[in-house]
């Protein structure tokens, strides 16, 4: 759940982006995982929607190794695009996965995440604990 102003826009990166509408400090936590807004899937469960269906939660979702789950995010926080210079920071903590600002960030800037720290399917080849995974192939 974002826990921070926000909207959308078109991306320089790629396609629709999520901007900060509102300066974010360093620091600050962006997003959190929540149960009320952010699905925790597993396999079968995506593996038993209808093709249409699952792939727009597999466009949108992320592998999350330690709980072996896929995560949707309920809302815009599922447009942050990919960066190896991301403006935010992603890790776990006891008690919950939460996105952070790794920098001050201006208003109107566009939010970026490093996939490969948080979606397992980012991972190289042999460290990868999810081989088969879901393909993942709109973020490239």
């Amino acid at each position: 759940m974002l826990t921070v102003k926000t909207h959308l826009g078109l991306s320089p990166i790629h396609g629709i982006g999520i901007f900060a509408s509102e300066p974010i400090p360093k620091g600050k936590i962006v997003w959190v995982f929540h149960p009320n807004v952010d699905l925790a899937l597993t396999e079968d469960m995506i593996q038993a929607l209808d093709p249409h269906c699952r792939a727009q939660v597999e466009k949108y979702c992320y592998f999350d190794a330690p709980s072996q789950k896929y995560i949707l995010c309920g809302d815009d926080a599922r447009h942050f695009n990919h960066s190896t210079e991301p403006n935010c920071d992603d890790h776990d903590t006891q008690v919950a996965h939460v996105t952070v600002a790794a920098r001050d960030i201006g208003e109107g800037e566009e939010l970026t995440c490093d996939y490969s720290v948080f979606d397992a399917r980012f991972f190289p080849e042999e460290l990868n604990p999810c081989p088969g995974s879901l393909p993942y192939d709109h973020r490239e």
